[in-house]
């Protein structure tokens, strides 16, 4: 089964210096048919202008994240971390107990980011944050993992679920596959480009709800850029 989901279906609110298109109910946009997939809770797609952002609030018992498509985003917490996540690279907080932080766009450009919210495992545990490179050359044609809770992803950021935030970039024409194992739903967003999985024609910043699909094959009608994240039920 997959359910496709247009860009332009999603929910969302303009904030001026924010604007926000979500996948799943969020703030002020609830539905009742899409409260999570799996343990995916959120996936904002967020651009935030030049020289504005979140301010310091909290979170706790949720792995968060931020997947960067333009721009950059500074990360800042109440634990004394801090950082710059560039374009294509990936930053990880699990909020665990509590934690304070803010994120800001300090370029000159719009920042556009995905971000990703899983429930974790267990609750409480010490917070933490993390941030690394991942360059798109190396994840031509295949998945890498990006952010994982599962056996066999050591390279990737570490996230407290049974879950995987994987990326691909794929040329027009080339196809990749990725097989989901017995009792686990995927979730799948174009940040770019075009494609069909099983058949289903997505277009860039749609999404794709899947489950019940042993093999998915994605092919690229156009240059693409794929995240897919990998859940239990």
């Amino acid at each position: 089964m997959i359910e496709h989901r247009p860009f332009a279906g999603l929910g969302g609110a303009h904030h001026g210096w924010l604007d926000a298109k979500h996948h799943f109910s969020f703030a002020e946009y609830h539905d009742p048919a899409r409260v999570h997939w799996g343990a995916l809770r959120v996936w904002n797609d967020d651009t935030i202008a030049p020289g504005t952002g979140f301010p310091p609030h909290p979170h706790a018992d949720m792995e968060i994240i931020t997947y960067v498509r333009e721009g950059a985003i500074s990360h800042r917490d109440n634990l004394g971390n801090q950082g710059r996540t560039e374009a294509g690279d990936v930053q990880v907080m699990s909020a665990g107990r509590g934690i304070v932080h803010s994120e800001y766009n300090l370029e000159a450009v719009d920042t556009r980011i995905f971000q990703i919210w899983i429930m974790p495992e267990r609750r409480g545990g010490e917070p933490s944050w993390g941030s690394k490179p991942f360059p798109k050359a190396d994840r031509s044609g295949a998945f890498v993992a990006l952010a994982s809770g599962m056996d066999g992803d050591e390279q990737a950021l570490p996230i407290r679920a049974d879950a995987r935030v994987l990326g691909a970039t794929l040329k027009a024409g080339e196809s990749i596959d990725y097989r989901l194992g017995a009792q686990r739903s995927a979730y799948l967003v174009l940040a770019r480009g075009r494609a069909e999985v099983n058949g289903v024609a997505l277009q860039a910043r749609d999404g794709a709800a899947i489950r019940d699909e042993a093999q998915l094959r994605i092919v690229a009608s156009e240059d693409a850029e794929l995240i897919l994240v990998d859940s239990r039920e």
